[in-house]
C-alpha cells in the first residue's frame, strides 16, 4: 500500500489542483482502505483497488460541495498582488490546467489516469468500472477537446515569445 502512495497523491493533486485538498483526499482514501481490507480480494491488484476508492471519495465530495456552498477563507487571499508568468513553457502549462478543467469529469478522470498516472487501458478502465471502448473514447474525446482549446490559446502564446 505504501508504494502506491506517490502516485495517489499525484492523482489527487491532478484532480483537486490543491495540494491540502490531496493530501486529505489521499489520507481518507488510506484510511478507507485499512478500515475496508477486508473486502480488498488479492486475485485483483491492489492499486487499482486504491484508485478506485480514491475517485469514489472524490467524487462523493464533488456532489457533497453541489449541495452546499464551499467555506471562504479569509487566509486564502493573497498578500501580493499577482504577478505575470514569465515564461511560455509556464503558460502554455496554465493553458492546459485551464482547457483540462474544461473537460467533463468523465474525460478528466480517464486521461489523467492513463497520461499522468500511466495506467494501461484495461487498467484505467477496470478503476472507472467502465469497458476498455469506454474509456478510449472518453480519452480520444478528451485529446481533442484539448487541441482545440489549447489552439485557441496558441496565438497569444506565439506572440508572447
Amino acid at each position: 500500500m505504501e508504494a502506491c502512495v506517490p502516485a495517489l497523491r499525484r492523482y489527487a493533486r491532478a484532480l483537486t489542483h490543491d495540494a491540502d485538498r490531496a493530501d486529505d483526499l489521499v489520507q481518507d482514501c488510506l484510511e478507507r482502505a485499512i478500515r475496508k481490507s477486508s473486502l480488498w480480494r488479492p486475485t485483483g491488484p491492489l492499486r487499482a483497488w486504491l484508485f478506485r476508492m480514491l475517485l469514489n471519495i472524490h467524487r462523493n465530495e464533488l456532489r457533497r460541495s453541489r449541495r452546499a456552498p464551499p467555506a471562504f477563507s479569509i487566509d486564502t487571499l493573497p498578500i501580493d498582488p499577482p504577478t505575470p508568468a514569465e515564461q511560455t513553457d509556464r503558460l502554455a502549462l496554465a493553458d492546459t490546467a485551464r482547457a483540462m478543467q474544461k473537460l467533463s469529469n468523465e474525460q478528466r478522470e480517464a486521461l489523467l489516469l492513463v497520461a499522468l498516472e500511466g495506467m494501461s487501458y484495461a487498467e484505467a478502465a477496470g478503476v472507472l468500472d467502465i469497458p476498455v471502448g469506454t474509456l478510449m473514447s472518453r480519452i480520444g474525446r478528451a485529446r481533442e477537446a484539448l487541441r482545440t482549446l489549447t489552439e485557441a490559446a496558441g496565438p497569444r502564446l506565439r506572440s508572447v515569445k
